[in-house]
């Protein structure tokens, strides 16, 4: 019986992990996403794994796959709980597929992600509950960027998306 199962992999070695899995025939998943890089003065956005080190490998392991996914270049192991894999439901793979665009990328849409830049926005909780600041952008982990003004300056303050409302 085919079933999903997660790999785990070495150190930013999903992609060669995937394509050594693919080329023995294995149906293989790796969820990515767009991040946003900065480096020397300059940023851009670059696909990245939703999961570092993991990525999703259909098989029948009753037929002997296992050691063939276990031994493929970038693998570390299979996700296992005691000596047998887990698997996983086929409704977590196409629940993730069914957050892809059009260029295959998981959408990592968010409710801030509905805010504009520089609108007045309201904290829920922690020690800035109840203080206002101005919405400044998501950062690459999809916190809020804050605003607020404390002691006569502005200080960015990086809140989850739960925390603030409008």
């Amino acid at each position: 019986m085919m079933r999903w199962y997660a790999v785990y992999t070495h150190n930013r070695m999903e992609k060669w992990a995937r394509a050594n899995l693919w080329e023995r025939g294995f149906d293989v998943y790796l969820p990515q996403y767009l991040k946003r890089r900065r480096h020397a003065r300059r940023t851009d956005w670059i696909s990245s794994p939703l999961f570092p080190r993991y990525l999703f490998v259909r098989a029948n392991l009753e037929e002997g796959a296992r050691r063939a996914v276990r031994t493929a270049r970038g693998v570390v192991d299979m996700v296992a709980f005691g000596d047998s894999p887990a698997a996983l439901s086929d409704g977590v793979i196409e629940e993730l597929r069914a957050r892809e665009d059009d260029a295959g990328l998981v959408s990592m849409d968010s409710v801030a992600s509905h805010y504009d830049v520089g609108e007045k926005l309201r904290i829920n909780h922690g020690p800035f509950a109840d203080q206002y600041g101005f919405f400044g952008g998501l950062d690459d982990k999809n916190r809020v960027l804050l605003l607020l003004d404390l002691l006569g300056r502005q200080v960015q303050v990086r809140l989850g998306a739960a925390d603030v409302c409008r």
